[in-house]
């Protein structure tokens, strides 16, 4: 069972990983960028031939200074394996570099009871930092949903208030969709990034979870919606990219075509993706920061 006080209080081990062009444009591959060979806004995340040429997605933050399956530690409480990844928000304080070597630090910063039977919400945060200027360029916050552990709370310790309920995406159409094709080994090529999760490689860990073959990693197709949506509002300047929020609503399952919807309000843009074979939402409530 979760304790709160000793969850909100885990030390973290200061993460420092050197990073070359090599992973950079694996990165990006591994989202399906150079789908289009020709296209030199792709080319720029995928092709370093020339000086200067190659560029970091922003999105690759989330898996420089990765801190390891460290609630598959039996000291949190937590049940590993009925953990899933609920939200994941990024905000950039500066460009990455195509290569280069970053610290990251890390902390908790909530913990939410939502009920015997309804799981619990953990928020960590992560501050990527230049190794060597000490430049800041992204904090990211992920949210995990522990399915099993709902129920820790006491009336002396009720654990943290839930956060806000995220702004819907518009009703009625979207003012701009974008279909993007997923690969059919696109999890194999996704884990040598960072997370090694069996459930995306391994065919009978993916049937014992209930899916019917391995399933994609939710921040790919985060990845893949931030990168979309920087090429269309953006124009696929990296410096362009202020902040990116999405809530995971379901698996995808490599090979499907996956359809970004998006709407520009109030000087940001608000989108969902769609699994088109299954009609079926698999990010939600995405806000993405823009400038234009």
């Amino acid at each position: 069972m979760i304790d709160y006080h000793r969850l909100m209080a885990w030390e973290f081990t200061e993460t420092v990983h050197h990073y070359r062009a090599e992973d950079t444009m694996l990165y990006a591959l591994a989202l399906g960028v150079g789908r289009d060979p020709v296209d030199s806004r792709q080319l720029r995340f995928v092709e370093d031939s020339g000086e200067g040429r190659l560029q970091a997605l922003p999105t690759m933050a989330v898996v420089l200074g990765f801190p390891g399956s460290w609630m598959a530690d039996s000291g949190t409480g937590i049940d590993f394996a009925q953990t899933v990844h609920g939200e994941e928000a990024v905000e950039w304080h500066a460009v990455l570099p195509p290569q280069g070597c970053v610290r990251s630090s890390h902390r908790v910063l909530s913990v939410v009871d939502k009920g015997p039977g309804r799981g619990a919400l953990i928020r960590y945060e992560k501050r990527l930092i230049d190794a060597d200027s000490g430049q800041h360029y992204a904090t990211v916050v992920h949210t995990s949903f522990a399915r099993a552990d709902g129920g820790f709370a006491t009336p002396a310790v009720p654990g943290d208030a839930p956060g806000p309920t995220p702004t819907p995406v518009p009703e009625g159409e979207p003012e701009t969709t974008i279909d993007l094709p997923t690969l059919p080994q696109q999890a194999l090529l996704y884990r040598l990034l960072a997370d090694r999760n069996p459930l995306h490689s391994d065919p009978v860990v993916a049937w014992q979870a209930g899916y019917p073959q391995p399933i994609l990693h939710g921040l790919c197709t985060w990845g893949m919606a931030g990168h979309a949506l920087l090429a269309h509002y953006g124009q696929a300047d990296p410096r362009r990219m202020r902040s990116l929020y999405a809530r995971f609503s379901a698996p995808v399952i490599p090979g499907e075509t996956l359809r970004l919807e998006s709407w520009r309000r109030d000087g940001a843009v608000r989108f969902r993706m769609r699994a088109v074979e299954r009609d079926r939402t698999v990010l939600d409530h995405g806000l993405a920061r823009i400038d234009t």
